[in-house]
């Protein structure tokens, strides 16, 4: 658990930064995952005999590092699912992306629809069947040398979202193996959760927790906010 910063932590919640690469919750590979870690920190910590309760609210992809919330009751998991759908609780992400996005700041909105025996996730008709509508907004804060670095706002929570978005918007993430170009250079995932805010389960306030990006490359070729 040390390489797990923790934010924040009180009786309903756990906010803490994902390292890249880890998995959000438990998989059939069976390599660690986040979920697991931080329920067996819990048990630890407070001493709890038994199984540990950890709603997991949200996800982040395996490559994707960045700050993730969990719920320490059943009452804060409803209630954050709630703001998930309603658009209460707000995600926003750093990434850098192929090209100079035009216009510089703008919304999208695709239907997305996921094989599950492929894992991949593509842009479809919205007559599709099993099709999600996937909206975003975005702003491009720096470009440099043929990339941008770009912030990003979901506005509604889909499997592998801001990659296939991007991607069909003709500006991939950089580092994406799975939606970029094939000649993509084989480097970590330039795709980082910056910010979450959320309104408390229980005592009603607005809270606000962000992490910046690893201060190395390639997110120091770009001017940060």
């Amino acid at each position: 658990m040390s390489q797990i910063p923790i934010l924040y932590e009180d009786n309903h919640l756990l906010v803490v930064v994902k390292p890249p690469n880890l998995l959000s919750q438990g998989d059939q590979t069976g390599d660690d995952d986040l979920h697991s870690l931080l329920k067996e920190y819990i048990r630890e910590k407070y001493n709890k005999p038994g199984n540990v309760y950890l709603g997991l609210v949200h996800r982040l992809d395996r490559p994707t590092g960045g700050v993730m919330v969990f719920a320490k009751t059943s009452k804060a998991a409803g209630r954050l699912s709630e703001q998930l759908r309603d658009n209460t609780l707000q995600r926003s992400y750093l990434t850098i992306v192929s090209g100079y996005p035009e216009p510089l700041q703008g919304e999208r909105r695709d239907y997305l629809l996921k094989d599950n025996r492929t894992n991949m996730v593509s842009v479809v008709k919205p007559n599709v069947a099993g099709a999600q509508e996937a909206i975003l907004k975005y702003q491009v804060l720096d470009m440099k040398n043929g990339f941008s670095l770009v912030r990003v706002q979901l506005l509604t929570g889909r499997p592998h979202q801001i990659r296939v978005q991007m991607a069909a918007f003709g500006h991939p993430v950089l580092g994406d193996q799975r939606y970029g170009p094939r000649t993509n250079v084989r480097q970590q995932l330039a795709l980082w959760a910056e910010r979450i805010s959320l309104v408390h389960p229980t005592k009603k306030e607005r809270l606000e927790f962000s992490e910046p990006p690893p201060k190395e490359k390639p997110w120091t070729d770009f001017r940060l906010p």
